[in-house]
C-alpha cells in the first residue's frame, strides 16, 4: 500500500491537517506500506517557501516520516504541460477567455463551485486563434461531455462503503489550466498519484464529490484508479470546520503552548481532548 499527504503551503498546518496526515500515515504503517509527502504549490500567488519548510518541520515534530523525497509540484510544470498536450491532441481541451466575474455568475455545481456554462466551447477555431493572437488571456477547459463519451461508465471503491458510481458530467467543463496557474489541482493530483504509485488516497470528505472528476482523468490517461477513504473533518466548538482562512489553531501554536506530539496526535485522531493546552490570545493564524 502507498498513501500520501499533499498539503498546499499557503499557511501553517492546523489540527485538521494533522488528522488527514495521520489517517494516511497510519494506514500505510498498518499495511506495512509506504507513506509519501507531496507539496502542492502550483499556485505561486498564494504558496510560500517558508510554509513548505514549516510543514516539513511540523510533521517531523508530530512524529511522521515518509519513505521517499518530498515531491514539490512547482518543480514539475513541464510534466503537467505534457499531459495537457495529450488531451489537446485528442480534441478534449478548448481555450476559455471568460473573466472571473463571468464565471462566478454561473450556477454552482456539486462542489459548490460555479459550473461553467460552456460559453467558449462553441467558438470556432479561427475565432480562438484570433483571440489568442491578439493577446487575450485564457485558460484551458476540459470538454467534459466529449471526455465522458471516450471512457464510458466510471466508478471507484470507497473504503468502508463499497463501489461508487461516478457522474463527472455534472461538474461541467472544468478548468485544467488557469490564466495564472499552468495546471489545475485536478490534473496535478491525479497525475502525481499515478506517477507515485499511490494505491490509497486518504483525504477529507470535502473532496469526496470531485473524486468523480479525478476518476475521469485517470481513465482518459490510462492511469490506475486508487482506492479512496474520505474522512470526516475536524470542527471547532461551533461545529465549523477548521481552515487556514479562519485562523484555525495551528500545530505550531499547540507546540509553543507546551503540548507534546503525543497529545496533539491524540486530539487530531479524536481519541481525547483533555491533554491539549489551548493558546489564549496571540496569533494562531495559518
Amino acid at each position: 500500500m502507498i498513501t500520501r499527504f499533499a498539503p498546499s503551503p499557503t499557511g501553517l498546518l492546523h489540527l485538521g491537517h494533522a488528522a488527514s496526515a495521520l489517517h494516511g500515515w497510519q494506514a500505510a504503517r498498518a499495511a506495512g506500506g509506504r507513506f509519501l509527502l507531496r507539496i502542492e504549490d502550483i499556485d505561486a500567488t498564494r504558496c510560500r517557501p517558508e510554509f513548505t519548510a514549516a510543514i516539513i518541520e511540523d510533521l517531523r515534530w508530530l512524529g511522521l516520516d515518509w519513505s521517499a523525497p518530498v515531491r514539490v509540484q512547482s518543480e514539475h510544470f513541464s510534466e503537467y504541460r505534457a499531459a495537457l498536450d495529450l488531451l489537446d491532441r485528442r480534441g478534449l481541451l478548448y481555450p476559455c477567455f471568460c473573466t472571473r466575474a463571468e464565471i462566478a455568475a454561473a450556477p454552482h455545481g456539486p462542489d459548490d463551485m460555479p459550473r461553467y456554462p460552456g460559453t467558449c466551447r462553441t467558438l470556432s477555431a479561427p475565432e480562438r486563434a484570433t483571440r489568442i493572437a491578439a493577446g487575450h488571456a485564457y485558460g484551458l477547459r476540459l470538454d467534459t461531455a466529449a471526455a465522458c463519451a471516450c471512457v464510458g461508465a466510471l466508478s471507484f471503491h470507497e473504503r468502508g462503503v463499497g463501489r461508487m458510481e461516478c457522474q463527472p458530467a455534472r461538474f461541467g467543463d472544468v478548468m485544467l489550466a488557469r490564466k495564472d496557474i499552468p495546471a489545475s489541482y485536478h490534473l496535478c493530483v491525479t497525475h502525481d498519484d499515478a506517477l507515485q504509485g499511490v494505491t490509497l488516497v486518504t483525504r477529507g470528505v470535502d473532496l469526496f464529490a470531485v473524486t468523480d472528476l479525478h476518476v475521469l482523468l485517470q481513465a482518459l490517461f490510462g492511469w490506475p484508479t486508487p482506492e479512496y477513504a474520505h474522512h470526516a473533518l475536524l470542527t471547532d466548538a461551533q461545529g465549523k470546520r477548521l481552515a487556514k482562512r479562519d485562523k484555525a489553531l495551528t500545530l505550531r501554536a499547540l507546540r509553543e503552548a507546551g503540548n507534546s506530539p503525543e497529545a496533539v496526535r491524540a486530539m487530531a485522531i479524536g481519541k481525547t481532548q483533555a491533554a491539549i493546552v489551548y493558546v489564549r490570545g496571540g496569533d494562531q493564524s495559518g
